[in-house]
């Protein structure tokens, strides 16, 4: 149908010519209430941003020498982050007479990337020590489930 003769249309009802497909050959149109059909627009819009989820970053801190039992809970969680598809910042924090043993910290943050399994994280931040404590930011790899 010809745009004027859909104008013409939509003005006798009372409705707005509105154009769903512009890039259609040819362009796809509807006669509908403008208002409604810009609501509709934004809920559809709400819902999509609603199941965006991620970009957080979530902080685990651990001990260099930490009991097995505290180590598995803690994993657990930075599982559950990870699964929620937020980033987990790993913190191996020091003190004062552990600092000349810091060989352990790497080695917990190299366990803890083995235990999660290194093809369902991506690390993001290699192991990197800012004052008494030693950082890692790990991220979750996109199509993968991790659980």
């Amino acid at each position: 149908m010809k745009t004027s003769e859909a104008i013409k249309k939509a003005q006798e009802k009372n409705l707005s010519l509105v154009e769903i497909a512009p890039l259609a050959k040819p362009p796809v149109a509807k006669i509908v209430d403008f208002g409604k059909f810009k609501y509709q627009e934004e809920k559809k819009a709400r819902k999509v941003q609603k199941g965006v989820k991620g970009g957080d970053t979530k902080e685990i801190r651990f001990s260099p020498f930490i009991a097995e039992n505290d180590y598995n809970v803690r994993l657990g969680r930075v599982r559950e982050f990870l699964g929620d598809k937020n980033k987990v910042r790993l913190v191996v924090v020091f003190r004062r007479p552990q600092l000349g043993k810091k060989d352990f910290g790497y080695n917990l943050l190299a366990k803890i990337v083995t235990d999660l399994g290194k093809e369902n994280v991506g690390i993001d931040m290699e192991p990197k020590f800012l004052g008494r404590n030693l950082m890692m930011i790990i991220s979750p790899v996109a199509g993968k489930k991790n659980a």
